[in-house]
């Protein structure tokens, strides 16, 4: 049964926020042993858990572009005091944006399939779960690199 809940605070099991289309719920909430089914989207909820580890995420996002120099597509560290960075999939204002908490990454794929073309890449956790994403293996490598630059800048 699908546990659909109104909050859902990030912490150190979260894995990946996915945009979903749905009328009762806005995101898929993948942790190391269980997934959540949210109302909020993706963004939202990463607004919410910068402000619980001490900032905004405009501040966050700000500070990360000033140090890195990314102007897109930013990485952000959303507790870095528990170890928590995470980084879009695309621009934080689409829909089909999700985000990936990096320390959760065992490694990317390129995935390929004739009859799934949308599909380019998948993410295996290393829990050993895995994710299919519609972004080529490269862009969520450099995505990757983006985010432990941030990690060793903050």
């Amino acid at each position: 049964m699908k546990q659909i809940i109104n909050h859902y605070e990030v912490n150190q099991n979260t894995m990946a926020l996915l945009s979903v289309a749905h009328t009762e719920y806005s995101t898929l909430v993948l942790e190391e042993n269980q997934q959540f089914y949210v109302r909020k989207t993706p963004i939202q909820i990463v607004k919410d858990a910068c402000l619980e580890g001490g900032s905004t995420y405009d501040g966050r996002r700000r500070a990360v572009s000033y140090r890195t120099g990314s102007q897109q597509k930013v990485p952000i560290p959303i507790n870095p005091k528990d170890k928590i960075f995470a980084f879009p999939t695309h621009s934080p204002k689409s829909f089909e944006c999700n985000w990936i908490f990096y320390h959760h990454v065992k490694y990317i794929s390129t995935y390929k399939s004739p009859d799934q073309l949308s599909v380019q890449s998948v993410i295996t956790f290393k829990n050993g779960q895995r994710i299919s994403l519609q972004e080529s293996q490269y862009i969520l490598e450099k995505q990757m690199q983006r985010t432990a630059m941030c990690i060793i800048e903050f």
